[in-house]
């Protein structure tokens, strides 16, 4: 198993089209705490939602590998694929509760982020950020959570969401703006956010 570590998404893709176990278990192992995460942030905080989409989507992937297009970067489309059955999902629940994309938040920030965001975790400030990032509506939302919570760079978002580079920087530039108006009263942590989200800007 030890070799498969250094392999590529894009190779590990290529060893299940082959009907690869060991190359499915390395990319499972690489992507299913991130993909849980995405889906608790997006799905109402719902822990198990959460887990039950990652595995239909990793399902998807061994029952279909073929749906994934070599030629693209294996990090954008899946969470691609996450975003659509997000999409879809919103779509049941405002048909079933006739409500708007009210998306709860409570996940820690993972990776280079979180270490960072660890000392902003005041209390009265996460619950205020939770309430202004659930005003935004899910485009601003799915792009901000994959910017500073998922850490994907501005070109993966906007492979991921299909829209270009500007339109990406514009959604964030926007939210950055609102939490800044929304949240001035909590000014050291609020400073110390800017910071940290400027320096993963690129």
């Amino acid at each position: 198993m030890g070799k498969y570590s250094s392999y590529t998404d894009n190779d590990l893709m290529q060893g299940i089209l082959d009907k690869d176990t060991h190359a499915f278990s390395e990319l499972y192992d690489r992507y299913n705490g991130l993909l849980v995460n995405y889906f608790y942030k997006m799905l109402w905080q719902d822990k198990e939602k959460a887990q039950d989409f990652m595995q239909d989507l990793f399902a998807k992937i061994i029952e279909k590998p073929h749906l994934f297009d070599l030629k693209r970067n294996f990090k954008t489309w899946v969470f691609s694929v996450a975003n659509n059955m997000c999409k879809n999902e919103y779509r049941k629940q405002s048909i079933r509760h006739n409500t708007s994309y009210d998306i709860e938040e409570g996940i820690q920030i993972k990776d280079t982020a979180m270490d960072a965001m660890d000392s902003l975790q005041d209390s009265q400030f996460s619950e205020k950020l939770k309430l202004e990032l659930d005003q935004l509506d899910e485009k601003q939302k799915s792009a901000f959570v994959m910017r500073y919570f998922q850490e994907l760079s501005i070109k993966e978002i906007a492979e991921t969401l299909n829209i270009s580079e500007g339109t990406v920087k514009s959604r964030l530039f926007y939210t950055l703006k609102k939490l800044t108006v929304s949240l001035k009263d909590f000014a050291p942590q609020l400073a110390k956010m800017i910071l940290i989200l400027l320096s993963i800007a690129q």
